[in-house]
């Protein structure tokens, strides 16, 4: 009889935006949860309501993309001894810290007093009194708080300013320079706003776009991309009724570009060697006028499920979902496959900011392996003249250019097709592959090259 009582009790003591905010951020930094997971699944529940809804989001979103710089301000206001925090009081002095900082349409006092009475709630008044005191303090010491110095430590400054690991932004300064790391810094660290892509399978662009204007839904077409359209946000969209209709799915224009790279036809016999969630799958789909044959891979059916769900919605008919292991796949040899591999998703932390506090720099060299080999079954599943697009959603040249630099040294019956004769030349490289970053392109950063196989 004591488990209703302890799940009353936790959903109690994490109530509202703000506690559920700690419930999620607690989570991320437990386990190897993702924070769009946590958010989505709590989005959905019941015990949040609508208009609270909005604030949720913002709020694990951006103590996410700010933790770094928080971090700092705390540690100095709490004598060094913020890291030692038991991690809800952590957690809900960053959630207090971050409307101060950043939220102007909250006032101060509701962010301390919500974060001090979820403290009260959860540890006791004498812990509740310490978050009351150190975020106090901060306020009224708000324009006087000290970041490294730039010209002490310019990489110290730009990782606490910019909320980056300090790996990371050595990293990128060691390649790009310091400025222009702090452009890439600066997007990083910008809300990026959704891109639809209009699923000419069930509506024209010019129907879909009658639909935002009678709805007074604004927005702009994309850069890249003629049937991409950018909008700032949408506000329970997966309710809408266009969105149920299968009118439009949510996809980066960097997503889309290795799609069109590959230039499916009808009659093709396509291969996605790592499928999941499907956004590429379901796009390709499109691009073939739901003819040809399409085979998604993945190793998990749940994943998979994911896939299926997003098929019926937009009305396509012509993908074969198979669990599997595509490192290893064995089936029938295709016109055209894409390799969209696993990655260190460096490309994409402005749209999830948690990445950059779960990654750590072997990681980029351990997924090495699983990239090359699935490269490698990719090519000997290919027919002779197919194309084979091999694509990230990571900026790293480890994962993207040496990668296809060794495999072309081991292959020399595949070679580079110039991109610039399917996209759009300003995200093609001299050397013919796609490499996108969020501070020149303003989209996701992302790595794509087209690759075709000698006729036997």
């Amino acid at each position: 009889m004591a488990a209703p009582d302890t799940v009353i009790a936790t959903t109690t003591v994490y109530s509202g935006p703000r506690g559920t905010a700690v419930k999620i951020l607690n989570r991320v930094e437990r386990t190897d949860s993702y924070l769009d997971k946590l958010l989505d699944s709590e989005l959905k529940s019941p015990d949040i309501a609508d208009i609270d809804k909005g604030l949720l989001a913002e709020i694990v979103h951006g103590v996410m993309r700010w933790q770094g710089r928080l971090d700092w301000v705390l540690n100095g206001f709490t004598h060094g001894n913020f890291s030692k925090s038991e991690i809800n009081i952590k957690n809900a002095l960053r959630v207090g810290l971050y409307q101060i900082l950043f939220l102007t349409h909250v006032p101060q006092y509701a962010a301390v007093n919500e974060a001090v009475m979820f403290v009260k709630r959860i540890r006791g008044d004498k812990s509740g009194n310490l978050v009351n005191a150190v975020l106090r303090n901060i306020i009224r010491s708000i324009n006087d708080i000290h970041y490294p110095k730039r010209e002490d430590d310019s990489l110290q400054y730009l990782a606490v300013y910019y909320s980056h690991p300090q790996w990371m932004v050595k990293r990128w300064i060691e390649r790009f320079g310091s400025e222009e790391t702090e452009r890439i810094l600066i997007a990083n660290n910008e809300i990026p706003g959704l891109t639809l892509r209009i699923n000419k399978l069930k509506i024209s662009p010019g129907e879909f776009l009658a639909i935002l204007d009678k709805s007074q839904i604004g927005y702009q077409g994309s850069t890249f991309i003629d049937y991409f359209v950018k909008v700032r946000s949408l506000s329970g969209i997966a309710q809408m009724n266009i969105f149920q209709s299968g009118f439009f799915s949510i996809q980066d224009e960097s997503a889309a570009l290795p799609v069109i790279l590959l230039a499916p036809t009808e009659n093709d016999r396509v291969i996605d060697m790592c499928a999941a969630p499907g956004g590429k799958t379901t796009f390709i789909a499109e691009l073939m006028n739901n003819k040809g044959q399409i085979l998604a891979v993945d190793k998990y059916e749940s994943k998979l499920k994911m896939i299926e769900t997003s098929c019926g919605r937009l009305g396509i008919k012509n993908v074969e979902r198979l669990i599997a292991d595509s490192s290893v796949l064995e089936t029938e040899p295709a016109d055209k496959i894409l390799v969209d591999a696993p990655c260190s998703g460096l490309g994409v932390l402005r749209k999830k900011p948690d990445i950059r506090w779960k990654r750590e720099p072997e990681d980029i060299t351990r997924l090495n392996r699983a990239q090359r080999s699935i490269l490698e079954n990719g090519a000997r599943l290919l027919k002779p003249g197919g194309v084979l697009v091999y694509s990230t959603c990571t900026t790293e040249p480890e994962e993207n250019v040496s990668i296809i630099r060794a495999f072309l040294a081991d292959h020399p019956e595949f070679t580079i097709d110039d991109a610039s004769q399917f996209v759009n030349h300003a995200v093609v490289t001299k050397e013919g592959w796609i490499e996108t970053f969020p501070h020149l392109h303003h989209i996701d950063g992302s790595f794509a090259v087209r690759l075709v196989k000698a006729k036997a």
